[in-house]
């Protein structure tokens, strides 16, 4: 006997708040650990880095004016609802990044830790916002887009695309620092590689 097909669970307000506000605290505390490691990571993240690497300008600031361009892909694209969710979490994020210091430091962290924990922790709270139908922007935009629209796994997009920017990194940092930036993203889409596919979970 075929199993009857569940209704997609319905977000209400206070579900899209603590998850859009969780999902983006995870990515915040990953960023964070990337600049004490001299670490990059891909997507408009990684291109605020390479800014913020090579000019000394604020990530928070510049990240939020890179994603700006993908908000109106988004809102074309995607819709008002995704968009507004997207902006929302992009500035949060940006906020989050200038002023979580205050409060958090870490006294030593290794390249290979922020790597694999950072990765990981921005995976995971990218997972939680495109689960609310939300993301960071950027080449988000474009990986779940794609997925929607052609099947492609967002995870796999992402690296892709992820692999570009992070071959500009040579500009701004070393071998073996470039090589766990690798590892950090490759961690990072792997997550949502794995946890984010096409019917696997629906929500409204």
């Amino acid at each position: 006997m075929d199993t009857p097909a569940c209704a997609p669970a319905h977000h209400r307000l206070p579900d899209d708040l603590q998850g859009l506000v969780t999902g983006t605290l995870f990515v915040a505390l990953g960023v964070l650990m990337y600049p004490h490691a001299g670490l990059l990571t891909g997507g408009t993240a990684g291109l605020a880095f390479l800014v913020h690497y090579a000019t000394g300008l604020d990530f928070g600031p510049v990240y939020f004016a890179v994603n700006l361009p993908f908000c109106l892909l988004a809102w074309r694209r995607m819709g008002r609802r995704f968009t507004l969710k997207t902006l929302a979490s992009a500035a949060l994020l940006a906020a989050l990044v200038q002023r979580l210091p205050a409060g958090l430091g870490f006294g030593y962290l290794s390249a290979p830790v922020a790597a694999l924990l950072g990765g990981l922790l921005m995976g995971a709270g990218m997972l939680m916002l495109f689960r609310h139908q939300s993301s960071l922007g950027g080449f988000n935009v474009v990986a779940l887009m794609l997925q929607e629209r052609r099947g492609w796994r967002a995870g796999y997009v992402q690296l892709g695309l992820d692999a570009a920017i992070l071959l500009a990194a040579v500009t701004v940092t070393d071998g073996p620092r470039l090589l766990w930036s690798v590892v950090g993203a490759t961690a990072l889409n792997l997550a949502l590689s794995f946890n984010h596919r096409p019917g696997r979970y629906q929500a409204a």
